[in-house]
Order: structure tokens, then C-alpha cells, then sequence
């Protein structure tokens, strides 16, 4: 029961960040530290499916009006055309940047997933550098979560 208590919470969390999934996984690994691996793997999952929204939602952005319009304004329109300079051409650059922006969380990862969305990074770089930055990100949680514990035993 954990296990989808901590996978439907790394889905709201991926869809609003104001919801911690850190501070979910660090609370129910020092419930459950014997779930370790499935919580981690659940949040990791759940997470992905969260943010495969927003990237879904970044490759449609331009079907609402109100974007259509402010993309078209001279600054956003010079903002988006520096990130596809960056971006196009140098693979490398763009998995990393979706990779660190998974694992740290800067620049913020529902930004880069939408941004990710509008430059049309391929699915399977998204997706496969989200999932191992986000697993190295909540191991690093449950690292840091089994060094707490150790200090209270």
C-alpha cells in the first residue's frame, strides 16, 4: 500500500510543485526502510509520468491563443530562438541539461520538461535522462535519510 501511496504522490508532486515528494520518500523510508528500492523506483516512475505532461503540454503550447501571442513578441520570440541555437545540433548539451535539471532540480525540472516539450527534444531523451537523474536524486534522499536515522538509533 505504501508503494502507491508514494507513486500517486510523485505524480501530484511532478504536476505540482509545491508538493515535497523528498520530504514523502524520506518519511516513508524511515517507515518502511525495508521498501527502500520499491519507493524509490515508485516515486522515480511516478514522477516521470508527472512530468511526461508537462513535456506533452510543452509540444502543444502553441495551440493556445493567449501563448501563441506572447510568443510572438520580440523578446520571448529571441528567448526561445537563443534555447533552440543551444539546443539544436549538440545532443549531448540537451541530455545534460534535462539530466542535471533531473537530478538538482535547477534550472527547475517542470520548466525543462516544458522546455523540452517546445524545442521537440526527442521522447527518448527526455525520458531516459529524467529517469536517471530523478533516481539519482531520490537515492540521494534515501541516502541522506539513512544517515538521519543512523544519528537516532
Amino acid at each position: 500500500m505504501l508503494f502507491w501511496s508514494v507513486f500517486g504522490a510523485s505524480i501530484a508532486s511532478a504536476l505540482i510543485p509545491l508538493i515535497n515528494i523528498e520530504a514523502i520518500l524520506a518519511v516513508s523510508i524511515s517507515q518502511a526502510p525495508s521498501a527502500t528500492w520499491g519507493l524509490v523506483i515508485a516515486a522515480t516512475i511516478g514522477q516521470m509520468l508527472g512530468k511526461i505532461l508537462w513535456y506533452w503540454g510543452g509540444m502543444h503550447v502553441d495551440r493556445a491563443p493567449w501563448v501563441s501571442r506572447h510568443l510572438q513578441k520580440p523578446k520571448a520570440k529571441a528567448s526561445l530562438d537563443r534555447w533552440h541555437e543551444r539546443a539544436e545540433g549538440r545532443p549531448w548539451f540537451t541530455a545534460g541539461l534535462l539530466f542535471v535539471s533531473a537530478s538538482i532540480g535547477f534550472p527547475p525540472y517542470a520548466v525543462t520538461a516544458v522546455l523540452a516539450g517546445i524545442l521537440r527534444v526527442p521522447f527518448w531523451v527526455f525520458f531516459v535522462t529524467g529517469l536517471l537523474g530523478r533516481g539519482l536524486r531520490f537515492w540521494a534522499v534515501v541516502g541522506g535519510t539513512s544517515s538521519v536515522m543512523h544519528l537516532f538509533q
